[in-house]
């Protein structure tokens, strides 16, 4: 998969499987006629292929998969008409049997109606869910300010564009903003959450002079949450990170979160941040976040991710080694440089039981052009 400014690894129709919602693959769909087309021809040629008319009595239940009432209206009446053709040696059936048959065509043409109506109408809710999931984490620009942009999104729960993760990069007065996060939870009851830190974070990396403040703001919000619900203890990790203009250096802020990855030169290390406790559980308003800077040179580029890339799990149960796999895969685009991640994992078959993101970073040098996007 590409990289993706924009692109969600499970709201693809094409990723869900015929049975969960995608159109049936080209067998499902030409096997009644085929079916249909096989019976006769056998019974013209020999009077003892009659034995096989049974498979007859499946066709329109198989068509009900593929086609709409009309079409399988058309096989069923197809089926009748071999069943009374002398020439096939099946218009012997009795009178039970071929009451069946018919039975079952009509009743399969009134399924076929049902499912039709049912799929256009799941089909726009779909559309509705997308659009909204989309809204919540619309897809990053190739570019913010002077920083450009890469990011790869998959959500644990299927069917959902949106899980327990989140992200944004924002420029603002102070430069440009970034953060990665992860609530509590995946799926979609992690939504509402990941809704209000990134309501809190725009606003934040426009009014804010600090990272430590942006975190402050982004705990205060979660403990505001939370007391509005009843025995919910609300918490999130987060990385927050600032290009200021006209520095050749990135603020880091870790409130609970794994360090970004820096990669200059081919190789990858982990940055050494100041560890704070996670958003929300009351402590960032007592031991603040301490903010870290580091130099970045030409060419440097920050890779975040989250606990369900960080976490993935070998079958041995080793965890995956990002650092050294970025150290591998280091000549990759910034662009094709999570999608690359994320088919390595695939490919070393790594178990991510969790919402997997990844952000790339990559900034201009101090000075460059690029305005706020």
């Amino acid at each position: 998969m590409g990289s993706v400014r924009g692109r969600w690894a499970r709201g693809d129709r094409r990723e869900r499987g015929w049975l969960r919602g995608a159109p049936p693959p080209w067998w499902v769909r030409v096997l009644p006629v085929l079916l249909l087309a096989a019976v006769g021809s056998a019974t013209l040629i020999t009077p003892h292929a009659r034995d096989l008319g049974f498979l007859l009595g499946a066709i329109p239940p198989l068509a009900v998969l593929s086609y709409g009432p009309l079409t399988t209206g058309v096989l069923g009446l197809g089926v009748v008409a071999v069943l009374n053709m002398p020439a096939t040696h099946l218009n012997r059936p009795g009178d039970t049997d071929l009451l069946t048959v018919v039975f079952v065509a009509a009743l399969s043409v009134f399924v076929a109606y049902v499912r039709s109506r049912r799929d256009a109408q799941l089909d726009t809710e779909r559309a509705i869910g997308e659009a909204v999931q989309r809204a919540v984490l619309p897809p990053l620009p190739d570019r913010v300010g002077r920083v450009g942009c890469a990011a790869y999104y998959r959500a644990a729960q299927d069917g959902t564009l949106v899980g327990g993760d989140f992200f944004d990069v924002r420029a603002g007065p102070y430069g440009v903003r970034a953060v990665l996060g992860d609530v509590q939870g995946h799926g979609l009851t992690a939504v509402a959450t990941v809704v209000s830190l990134l309501g809190a974070f725009r606003e934040a990396a426009l009014d804010q002079p600090d990272l430590e403040s942006v975190a402050a703001r982004l705990d205060r919000r979660l403990a505001v949450d939370s007391a509005d619900v009843g025995h919910a203890e609300l918490f999130a990790t987060a990385l927050l990170l600032e290009f200021a203009d006209g520095t050749a250096a990135v603020r880091v802020v870790a409130c609970g979160h794994p360090a970004p990855v820096l990669l200059r030169a081919g190789a990858a290390r982990e940055v050494t941040v100041a560890p704070a406790p996670p958003l929300g559980i009351g402590l960032v308003g007592v031991d603040p976040p301490k903010e870290v800077t580091v130099p970045l040179a030409p060419g440097d580029r920050l890779f975040l991710a989250s606990d369900g890339v960080w976490e993935a799990r070998d079958a041995g149960g080793a965890f995956y080694p990002l650092p050294r796999r970025l150290t591998a895969l280091a000549g990759a685009p910034s662009a094709d440089l999570p999608g690359a991640v994320w088919e390595d994992l695939v490919r070393h078959r790594y178990l991510v039981r969790d919402d997997a993101t990844m952000l790339v970073l990559t900034p201009e040098a101090a000075g460059a052009g690029g305005g706020p996007r």
